[in-house]
């Protein structure tokens, strides 16, 4: 067993580290390790498959296709240009509107959606504009990884977490995590704003262009908006109502979907599919299957009895440590298979003696969805953006992002110290 734990960690560090060097697609990378994970015998088929989490897929294949069929009405163009000229057409504000738009969207909807409707506005401003795309689309990466950490349906590990532990109920989240999630996202803005307001300017020219069009005309289409609009509004109830119908939120997603296609036809179909991220769904199966073989390995479970170990059952020092440690992993290791090893080693140390495991819960929380903001790798909606800016021909790299994106991430992981500790720790 031994043997296989090594092998395991050894699979494991290899794989990231092409990951991180972009030399090969980071796609081919996770399916190709998930593939020794296999070949090895460090686990099985079926073990793989066990750990693939079905309802994330679904819930991203789900939103993908709703999104695709929603941006053939120029719903998501007239949204660009109606915030555009709220901005009066300024670079700086657009960002920081466009910025709030994702943090709040995110936490009502989840912020792989939330992005999903966002990046095709960004393009369709920036080219308007004719300024750089890289600091809206990190703005709203960033955004929606915070906003969605405020509500149990933002994030899927708060997804994961509020279907796994009973006591976290929707409300809970809303209770303990919104008003540190605003805190953060309105830091976040403020350090973006002074980031690039060098880099952000354009001609007035180009402003008043912005101005003269009329953000009514791009609606293409009234009748699919009007069917469009109400299957989504209808699957955000479902998310707000997913645990009283004893649904999963990847059911409620592709309910939602199918219900579309049932309205629009076999027309909007094969379209809609063409339109899902599938490298991304297949980089995610392959990530989880890489990381059920440190679970299964037993190599997940030594870290939780190091961590008792090292904090002696005190709870400040293990709240503070699950933390700092949801936020570190969670940067370079997706944080959704992240929480999933999480969540039953805090059920453990429960076990183990620490009976308030409240604050637990809370800081594996803000350090899962916050840390997810350290790297390009970090969280669903970092992978989503970087997918659909490739495909406009503006590559995200690992390093660009990791310059930006790690030094906010250890920022709001201060600030969530210092409120998890007055908060729950004094």
């Amino acid at each position: 067993m031994e043997q296989q734990a090594i092998l395991a960690l050894v699979i494991f560090l290899v794989t990231y580290g092409l990951i991180i060097s972009e030399k090969i697609h980071r796609t081919i990378v996770a399916l190709a390790g998930a593939s020794l994970m296999l070949i090895f015998g460090v686990i099985d088929q079926e073990t793989a498959l066990h750990h693939i989490d079905f309802n994330t897929i679904g819930l991203l294949i789900g939103m993908m296709i709703i999104v695709a069929i929603t941006a053939q009405t120029g719903l998501f163009k007239a949204i660009a240009i109606w915030s555009a000229k709220k901005a009066n057409g300024n670079p700086l504000y657009i960002l920081i509107s466009l910025s709030l738009i994702t943090a709040v969207g995110s936490a009502f909807l989840d912020n792989v959606t939330t992005v999903l409707l966002m990046v095709p506005v960004t393009f369709s401003i920036t080219r308007k504009l004719k300024v750089n795309a890289f600091p809206f689309l990190m703005s709203q990466i960033l955004t929606a990884n915070i906003g969605g950490t405020a509500t149990m349906i933002g994030d899927p590990p708060n997804i994961m977490l509020g279907s796994q532990v009973p006591e976290l109920t929707f409300m809970e989240f809303i209770y303990n995590l919104s008003a540190i999630s605003m805190f953060i996202t309105l830091v976040t803005v403020g350090c973006l704003v002074f980031m690039f307001r060098k880099q952000l300017h354009t001609t007035d020219e180009l402003r008043e262009e912005i101005m003269k069009i009329d953000a009514k005309a791009e609606i293409t289409d009234k009748n699919l908006l009007i069917k469009s609009v109400t299957v989504m509004l209808l699957t955000i109830l479902g998310f707000f109502l997913h645990q009283m119908l004893h649904m999963e939120s990847a059911t409620v997603a592709l309910v939602g979907a199918v219900l579309l296609l049932l309205l629009t036809g076999e027309h909007y179909l094969e379209d809609s599919l063409t339109k899902v991220e599938w490298t991304t769904i297949f980089f995610f199966i392959g990530l989880f299957v890489l990381v059920s073989g440190l679970i299964e390995t037993g190599i997940i479970a030594s870290l939780a009895k190091s961590a008792i170990e090292l904090t002696e059952g005190n709870v400040t020092a293990t709240a503070l440590l699950i933390l700092w440690l949801s936020a570190i992993a969670s940067a370079f290791v997706d944080n959704i298979p992240f929480v999933a090893t999480m969540i039953p080693m805090i059920k453990e140390m429960g076990n183990m003696g620490i009976t308030n495991l409240e604050p637990l819960w809370w800081s594996l929380a803000l350090g899962a969805c916050l840390g997810g903001n350290g790297t390009l790798v970090g969280a669903s909606a970092n992978l989503i953006v970087a997918g659909l800016s490739a495909k406009e021909g503006e590559k995200i790299t690992f390093m660009q992002y990791l310059k930006i994106g790690f030094p906010l991430m250890i920022l709001s992981i201060v600030i969530s110290t210092i409120y998890i500790y007055f908060r729950y720790l004094v």
